[in-house]
C-alpha cells in the first residue's frame, strides 16, 4: 500500500487535525485535541515520504532542503483549507509536518479575548505582542485581530510572514502580504522596506533576532500599531527576552523605549478542553503608568502583582484565567496545573 498525499489531506480535514507527521518507520500520524495518533496502516518507508513531498513542494522547495536541509512553505488544497509545512531530512530521508491552518477567522469572541482588546486594536501606534510556545495559536490570535481591523478601521496594513498562513482580502483597509524567501529577504528588511509603504499597520511574523526587535520597536515608536510574536510565557519574561537580546550598555535604552511604546502582551496556552477540542488560556498585560515605570527601572518581577490588580484594565494572569476555564468544567484539573505559571498554587486552587 503506497500513501497519497490528497488522500492524507482529506483526512486531515475531516477529522479536524491540527497537524500531519509523516516520519520514516511510522505510519502517518494526526495531532487531534493535542495527541498524536498513527494511521491503521503500514510504516512509512524513504520512497514514500520522499514521493509525498514531491507532490507538494515546488522544485524550488525540493531544492531548497537538497541543498540546506529543510525548507518551510505554506500552501493551499483546493478550497477546503491551508497548511504550513516544514520538510526537512533526518537520517539521510525526508520527513515532514503540515500544520492545518483554518479557512475561516476566527471572532475575536470566539477565541476567548475581552472586549477590552478591541480598544487596543483602535490605537494610532504601539506595539502589541502575541506570545506563547509553539502551536499555542498566536497565529490565529494575531489573523483575528488583523481581520477585526481590516473591518473596524481605514488604512494600510502589512504584513510580513514566514510563511502566510490566513489570507486577508481587503475590507476596509488594504492588506499587503508579504512572504520572507519569496517577497523580501529577510524580516528587518522587510520591516525597513514597510516604512516606505505608508503603513499604518505593521504585522511583524516572529521578532527572531536583534535587527527585527529592533525595527519593529522603531516602527511602533515612529506612528506605526506594530503586531509581533515572541515563543515566550508570561509578560516578564517576554520583556526580559527582548532587553536580554540587546547589548549590555543598549539595555537601559531599550527598557525606555518598550516602556514607551508597549501597548499590551497577550500571551497564550492552548488546552486541551473537556469532552475534546482546545481552547485558549491568555494572560494579558496592559502597560499603564506604572508597569512602564516598572520596566524602565528593570523591575519585571513586580509586573505579576500589577497584572492581578489590573482587571479594571483587561487584565488577567494566566492562572487566573486558567482557574476560571476549569471553574466553568472546560479543562480538567490537570490541565490547569500543567499550563500554570505556578503549579503548586494551582494544585491548591483545583484542590488537588
Amino acid at each position: 500500500m503506497s500513501y497519497q498525499m490528497y488522500e492524507l489531506l482529506e483526512l486531515m480535514v475531516e477529522e479536524s487535525a491540527s497537524d500531519l507527521h509523516l516520519h520514516v518507520g511510522q505510519p502517518p500520524s494526526f495531532r487531534i485535541d493535542g495527541t498524536i495518533t498513527p494511521v491503521d496502516g503500514p510504516e512509512l518507508t524513504p520512497d514514500d515520504t520522499e514521493g509525498l513531498m514531491e507532490a507538494i513542494a515546488s522544485d524550488s522547495h525540493q531544492q531548497k532542503v537538497k541543498t540546506i536541509g529543510g525548507v518551510d512553505f505554506g500552501f493551499s488544497y483546493q478550497d477546503k483549507a491551508r497548511f504550513r509545512v516544514n520538510i526537512y531530512k533526518a537520517k539521510g530521508a525526508y520527513e515532514m509536518v503540515l500544520r492545518q491552518i483554518s479557512n475561516s477567522l476566527l471572532s475575536l469572541e470566539k477565541i476567548g479575548l475581552p472586549d477590552k482588546v478591541k480598544e487596543m486594536l483602535m490605537r494610532p501606534r504601539g506595539l502589541i505582542l502575541v506570545t506563547g510556545p509553539t502551536g499555542s495559536g498566536k497565529s490565529t490570535t494575531l489573523a483575528s485581530m488583523i481581520d477585526w481591523i481590516n473591518t473596524n478601521r481605514n488604512g494600510h496594513v502589512i504584513t510580513i510572514e514566514d510563511p502566510i498562513e490566513f489570507y486577508h482580502s481587503h475590507k476596509r483597509c488594504v492588506v499587503s502580504q508579504r512572504e520572507i524567501g519569496n517577497d523580501v529577504g529577510t524580516f528587518q528588511d522587510a520591516i525597513r522596506s514597510a516604512l516606505r509603504q505608508d503603513p499604518d499597520v505593521l504585522l511583524v511574523g516572529e521578532m527572531r533576532d536583534l535587527e527585527t526587535i529592533e525595527a519593529a520597536i522603531t516602527a511602533a515608536e515612529t506612528g506605526h500599531l506594530v503586531f509581533a510574536t515572541l515563543h515566550t510565557t508570561g509578560a516578564a519574561r517576554t520583556i526580559d527576552r527582548i532587553v536580554d537580546a540587546f547589548p549590555m550598555g543598549a539595555k537601559d535604552q531599550i527598557r525606555t523605549q518598550i516602556a514607551s511604546s508597549i501597548i499590551a502582551v497577550i500571551s497564550q496556552s492552548l488546552c486541551k478542553k473537556t469532552g475534546g477540542g482546545r481552547v485558549a488560556a491568555f494572560e494579558i498585560m496592559v502597560t499603564t503608568n506604572s508597569i512602564a515605570q516598572l520596566i524602565r527601572e528593570n523591575k519585571t518581577y513586580r509586573i505579576n502583582s500589577d497584572i492581578q490588580t489590573g482587571s479594571k484594565f483587561g487584565m488577567i494572569t494566566l492562572d487566573s484565567h486558567l482557574l476560571s476555564l476549569y471553574n466553568q468544567g472546560l479543562i480538567s484539573a490537570t490541565e490547569a496545573i500543567i499550563k500554570a505559571q505556578y503549579p503548586q498554587e494551582m494544585k491548591e486552587n483545583v484542590n488537588i
